[in-house]
């Protein structure tokens, strides 16, 4: 059984760093209330890490 992150970005990227809309596009978000569901791995921990003010995450398991 493995678990999940559902990721839902909340927050504008506008007046980000650079390094910070990356990562958004890395998980695959492009605007507010894009969601998408990753593995939960160490890779994935960190871009929500990098982004934890302009994204929501709920673990879910399968």
């Amino acid at each position: 059984m493995a678990a999940s992150l559902k990721v839902t970005q909340i927050k504008s990227k506008i007046s980000e760093k650079q390094n910070q809309r990356d990562t958004l596009r890395s998980l695959g978000l492009k605007r507010i209330g894009d969601t998408v569901v990753k593995p939960d791995n160490s890779v994935n921990r960190g871009y929500v890490k990098t982004v934890a003010h302009l994204v929501s995450v709920e673990e879910i398991s399968e």
